[in-house]
């Protein structure tokens, strides 16, 4: 029996937070942002990631971000499988809301827990 090593994907944080809501708040239905490339369950976690220190950090942020933006209705979130532990994470703009009680700039300066 051979011991064949696969060799898993290098994780790089592709955007942050920051740069996340920027995108968000000037796409339009439709538009599409990979935000992450891994295996995000994995890449979060402090024994399991191929991330440096902050990196992750950040990549939980713009996870809990994504998220987020899912639970307002302002985006889809879906995933690309391309092989073993690595995946594609995407969000797709949805319309956004033409009577909101806030502006969108408001809503993203909101804190994600």
């Amino acid at each position: 029996m051979s011991n064949t090593i696969i060799p898993l994907p290098t994780v790089r944080l592709r955007i942050s937070e920051i740069d996340f809501c920027g995108w968000l708040g000037q796409a339009t239905s439709g538009d599409r942002l990979e935000y992450h490339r891994g295996f995000l369950a994995l890449d979060g976690m402090p024994m399991a990631t191929r991330l440096l220190p902050k990196d992750r950090t950040e990549l939980l942020k713009l996870g809990r971000r994504a998220m987020w933006a899912a639970e307002q209705g302002l985006a889809h979130l879906v995933q690309r499988r391309h092989g073993p532990d690595d995946f594609s994470y995407f969000a797709v703009a949805r319309l956004k809301p033409k009577s909101s009680p806030v502006s969108l700039s408001a809503l993203l300066a909101e804190e994600v827990a």
